[in-house]
């Protein structure tokens, strides 16, 4: 008998590491997603807690991410993630994140009230 991995024992290895390889990257990805959850959650709490504030404040810049997500049948989805950066009386600068729409009518330099609570944008009203 010779004393190196045969045929036999390579599979046999193989059938040992496979499954061990797939339960940690299982074991991975749903950790990730319950992390994700969880700082969601404790986002979400955290801004339901906080004061809902108006402040005056300007429009300093505003900025766009474009994420694109290809899928298995060769399809491929686009999406666009908007932000504004506030500029309040004391110097703070805060950027949230808005909807299109919003985006859209906001520009660099407007001047006027800003609501949010936490680092949930709320609304902002031109003066």
């Amino acid at each position: 008998m010779s004393a190196g991995f045969g045929m036999g024992g390579f599979a046999s290895m193989m059938f040992t590491i496979v499954p061990i390889f797939i339960t940690v990257i299982f074991v991975l990805v749903v950790g990730g997603i319950i992390v994700t959850v969880v700082r969601g959650i404790g986002t979400w709490s955290k801004n339901n807690a906080s004061p809902r504030l108006t402040v005056s404040a300007q429009v300093v810049t505003k900025r766009t991410q474009v994420s694109h997500h290809h899928h298995q049948d060769s399809m491929s989805h686009t999406s666009t993630a908007y932000y504004a950066t506030f500029q309040v009386e004391s110097g703070d600068r805060m950027e949230f994140s808005v909807s299109g729409a919003e985006y859209g009518m906001l520009a660099e330099g407007d001047q006027g009230s800003l609501t949010f609570q936490g680092t949930r944008y709320l609304g902002f009203e031109r003066s």
